[in-house]
């Protein structure tokens, strides 16, 4: 289907990037009407590395591609709204293991559930222009980039 969008033009990393705020706005739209405008999309980022046995600060720093410090300010003030806590590591030393709260896991319910509704909107739009969501395209071309070894996503907004 040839439609004569000057988008179609477009750098495929402008498109890329275009398409990724768009989304990522409207998202951050919906969580903040959802009663979270106190987080950020590095917050879900930080959320998604803790969740399950947590991290400690440099585990979280290496996997967001930030400084020890950068990192530690993220915690301290996450700690301070209370949707991380540090606790003694399992390892036992002076390391703690950083870990989400009951109110950062409801965060992520909410936040997952804004998601799948958000993607299930765009396939509906989409198809009904005669599209689908790219999931597939874009599979293919990180693949092509990266083989096996996918990056994590990293803040770089």
């Amino acid at each position: 289907m040839e439609t004569h969008d000057p988008l179609e033009r477009t750098e495929l990393t402008f498109l890329l990037g275009m398409a990724f705020q768009l989304v990522l706005s409207e998202f951050v739209s919906r969580v903040d009407a959802a009663g979270y405008a106190d987080l950020r999309p590095m917050h879900g980022l930080v959320f998604q590395v803790l969740h399950g046995s947590g991290a400690t600060s440099s585990e979280l720093a290496e996997r967001l591609g930030v400084t020890k410090q950068a990192a530690g300010q993220i915690i301290d003030d996450l700690e301070t709204r209370g949707y991380v806590e540090r606790r003694p590591h399992p390892a036992g030393g002076r390391r703690k293991l950083v870990v989400l709260t009951d109110k950062a896991l409801a965060h992520l319910a909410v936040a997952g559930r804004i998601l799948h509704d958000l993607e299930t909107q765009l396939a509906q739009r989409l198809q009904e222009a005669g599209l689908q969501l790219p999931r597939g395209e874009l599979a293919a071309i990180i693949r092509t980039l990266a083989g096996d070894a996918i990056p994590p996503l990293r803040p770089f907004w």
